[in-house]
């Protein structure tokens, strides 16, 4: 198990500029135990780290504008 966790993705830097939907397909598909989350840039994020979390920043047009990430 450990060894299967270690090879999950845990950013997504090729996602930047695609539409949300596509960003949360992808990163779903490429890492089972966690849920994509959207954030509108600038607007407050959650603190604490999760792990099963993947942060994917927007603008107002669902376009993805930081680097998606685990956390």
């Amino acid at each position: 198990m450990a060894e299967e966790s270690a090879r999950e993705k845990t950013q997504w830097p090729e996602l930047v500029g695609v539409d949300y939907s596509t960003a949360a397909t992808t990163i779903e598909t490429e890492n089972s135990h966690v849920k994509a989350i959207k954030f509108l840039v600038g607007s407050p994020m959650y603190l604490n780290f999760d792990p099963r979390r993947v942060r994917v920043v927007c603008d107002t047009q669902d376009k993805v504008v930081e680097m998606p990430y685990v956390g």
